[in-house]
């Protein structure tokens, strides 16, 4: 994030809170990092309660750790460090944070731990790199997290961050020569993930939502305070890769299927027929927050929020997330 402050400002007035034991300025220092350091724990965890955790976790290891700092290095590369070293130890003591196969015949593998990254939470900056839309949006989260943890942090600071191989590696204390190798492993998973996607994540890249996927968010908002099945269907790729997370085996890969399993489930069918919905956008990306009214509540409430891929004015993937008891989603709990 921008400001007015001049170069090496937070470093000499972090040295001095540092020094001084001075606890209420290491915080004010060390909290305008807090959006983007987040940002870097999401895209190696791909939870967002997990990235709050670790962005904590890292300014209680800073402190800990402040009379380490020199001030040789810039205070937001030496908070990284520790955010990406963080989320190593993390995924080392977890058994549960890697992709699983899908229950479907040629359906890839599915994610159980994503969640959605409310727009709201995400630095200001639209030109820093840690916002990109193409390095934030679902699918790009999903595929990093196919890279093994040390391999995914090496991708993440050299390709996303743009930090040099030999900066990657006093980070997290390897070679040269083995950030060099994991990154070319690292992108030709992301190659293979990503196939219609470009990988120089640092060139110039869009923010802003387009006509053609506002114009498919209001119709998907229509089609379900109006029960139009018809209308929904319209709207959807036949190849529609759909998942409602975090419920584990709903992976999808038909529009027809898709349907099918939502009708059986009782869309549109009494006690799923009084919808109200607000279009959103979380990891950058278009989505509607759905809102049901069960018979006999007077209210509306928040039920579940679909994020959509767009392409050529229909819906190719849409994830689901339960939208319930996520504070942090910042919308109303009811309509």
């Amino acid at each position: 994030m921008t400001d007015a402050r001049p170069p090496g400002a937070d470093k000499t007035a972090f040295i001095a809170a540092a020094r001084s034991n001075d606890a209420a300025q290491f915080a004010l220092i060390t909290e305008r990092y807090r959006r983007e350091l987040q940002v870097h724990c999401y895209r190696m965890l791909a939870n967002y309660e997990d990235a709050q955790d670790m962005t904590q976790e890292t300014f209680l290891r800073a402190w800990n750790k402040r009379e380490s700092f020199k001030g040789h290095a810039a205070l937001r590369t030496w908070l990284y460090r520790i955010a990406t070293n963080a989320c190593l130890d993390f995924l080392d003591k977890r058994n549960d944070r890697t992709p699983v196969p899908a229950e479907l015949p040629d359906a890839g593998s599915e994610l159980h731990y994503l969640q959605p990254y409310p727009d709201r939470m995400l630095p200001e900056d639209p030109q820093e790199s840690v916002v990109a839309r193409e390095t934030i949006e679902l699918a790009f989260i999903v595929a990093v997290q196919h890279l093994p943890p040390r391999q995914r942090a090496v991708f993440i600071l050299r390709d996303i961050l743009g930090w040099p191989a030999s900066k990657a590696a006093d980070a997290l204390e390897l070679t040269v020569a083995s950030v060099t190798s994991a990154l070319q492993r690292a992108r030709v998973t992301m190659r293979e993930r990503l196939p219609a996607r470009r990988l120089d994540w640092r060139s110039p890249a869009t923010h802003e939502l387009s006509d053609d996927e506002r114009g498919v968010v209001k119709s998907y908002i229509d089609a379900h305070e109006r029960n139009d099945l018809e209308g929904l269907m319209a709207l959807l790729r036949d190849d529609l890769r759909f998942a409602m997370l975090p419920d584990p085996g709903t992976l999808i890969v038909t529009a027809t299927d898709a349907v099918d399993g939502w009708v059986s489930g009782g869309l549109f069918q009494r006690g799923h027929d009084d919808w109200r919905c607000i279009a959103t956008t979380v990891n950058r990306m278009p989505a509607a927050a759905l809102y049901l009214r069960a018979p006999d509540d007077p209210e509306h409430r928040l039920y579940t929020i679909a994020v959509l891929h767009i392409v050529g004015g229909k819906i190719v993937e849409l994830t689901g997330f339960d939208a319930t008891d996520k504070p942090w989603l910042g919308l109303p709990a009811t309509l």
